[in-house]
């Protein structure tokens, strides 16, 4: 009884007043059986080919991985959670047919299990273009996105809960309430199911209760935090992010040596402000972490973790399954 009480305690400690963890239910979307159950979250960036100024010496010689041999690697990793891409933040138009190959060879890696019940081993989450200055093309592209067998989208620069809503409304059919149009593309087979269960199944969480798609809402900007209070109380948000990178920006100057000063109390505190939104309203949040913060920031309260691709990410994934308990590597 001892050792029990002790292993609650802990679990309290380490994720700033979450519950003890459960055992995740069966569920196709692995991040939202984790949410559910408690228990912290960690994912990676998809791999991808890298740059090498110069174009000289041996790595340049090297030929870049196939979209399909990157999305092996990705599998291959089977401590991730999920895997996430911010490729199509950008030029979506230039991005999207890569990310397309991605996907199909993610599927092609056999991420569909169908023990002990039927889910993604490595569910995938994207971020969106931002949703302004046009919003019905942003909505456009969540759809498509949603077409390719993503589980979660990300809405980057959020500034108002009108936006929030906007872009929870794009990963909704309009039969549910949203905007997204009826086409599901190829996202029943990515998922492993047919295109009527999938559209049973595709719906937000935890607007849904039984819904397996999740948002991501990510705010990173002083527009964006005044206006925090009711973005975080906007219905839908499975997860809420500060931009710590963008925000690191925000908040710095130019010194008087021309070097970029940061503000590092101003920075945090944006942080943590994100945080108390997020435990004010009951939902989780999200921080890209390293192997030097992700035991403070879990015992802060954040409980949705992404990384790097790469040793320095394998490391982190690690020491955050070892810090929650998370030794079981099938789940």
């Amino acid at each position: 009884m001892r050792h029990f009480v002790a292993l609650a305690l802990l679990s309290l400690t380490a994720f700033g007043g979450f519950v003890a963890a459960q055992a995740p239910k069966a569920r196709h979307n692995k991040v939202i059986a984790l949410l559910e159950a408690k228990q912290p979250v960690f994912g990676l960036y998809a791999p991808s080919n890298r740059r090498f100024p110069g174009g000289q010496g041996a790595a340049a010689a090297t030929p870049p991985k196939s979209p399909a041999e990157l999305a092996q690697e990705a599998a291959g990793y089977k401590l991730s959670d999920f895997v996430f891409d911010g490729s199509m933040e950008g030029d979506f138009d230039k991005a999207y047919p890569v990310f397309a190959d991605f996907a199909k060879g993610l599927t092609g890696a056999g991420i569909v299990a169908r023990t002990p019940h039927l889910h993604l081993t490595h569910p995938m989450i994207v971020k969106t273009p931002e949703l302004r200055p046009d919003l019905a093309a942003a909505q456009v592209a969540i759809g498509r996105q949603l077409n390719l067998g993503v589980s979660g989208v990300m809405l980057v620069t959020v500034e108002t809960a009108a936006e929030a809503r906007a872009g929870i409304a794009a990963m909704r059919f309009k039969s549910k309430g949203g905007v997204r149009p009826d086409d599901v593309g190829g996202a029943p087979a990515v998922w492993g199911m047919s295109e009527a269960e999938y559209r049973r199944k595709a719906d937000v969480w935890p607007l849904n209760p039984e819904g397996e798609l999740i948002n991501w809402t990510i705010v990173e900007s002083k527009t964006g935090l005044a206006n925090l209070k009711e973005i975080a109380a906007v219905p839908g948000i499975g997860v809420l992010w500060p931009g710590a990178g963008t925000l690191r920006g925000v908040f710095s100057t130019a010194g008087a040596d021309g070097k970029r000063v940061l503000d590092e109390a101003a920075w945090e505190n944006a942080i943590q402000s994100v945080l108390a939104a997020c435990k004010a309203n009951n939902i989780a949040c999200g921080y890209p972490a390293n192997a030097s913060d992700i035991e403070t920031r879990m015992k802060q309260g954040f409980n949705v973790f992404v990384m790097n691709w790469g040793d320095a990410g394998f490391k982190t994934v690690e020491a955050g399954r070892k810090i929650a308990g998370r030794t079981d590597t099938s789940r």
